[in-house]
């Protein structure tokens, strides 16, 4: 067990603000099948992550990482932009 370093979670969404310093919120979309009528439904989650250098743009596809918190809300941190938006 020693040595073994756990890999953090990532997630990839899209940008729907960047009006605060540092910070920005991700929806994050996922399928999940219903438990009774098998059908897939699209859920949703918006998530605060760190953006250090304030890159990000609304609308821009981007990759987060799981950290440690860093303040009540957010305990996620930007890893990449994969995509800007069109303007």
């Amino acid at each position: 067990m020693a040595g073994q370093e756990k890999k953090a979670r990532t997630a990839q969404g899209v940008v729907v603000s960047n009006g605060m310093q540092d910070s920005i919120v991700v929806l994050t979309a996922r399928f999940v099948k219903h438990a009774k009528y098998k059908k897939f439904i699209r859920k949703s989650t918006k998530v605060m992550a760190h953006d250090a250098e304030n890159a990000c743009g609304v609308g821009d596809t981007v990759t987060i990482e799981e950290c440690k918190p860093m303040s009540k809300n957010k305990s996620w941190a930007l890893v990449s932009i994969d995509s800007k938006a069109k303007i």
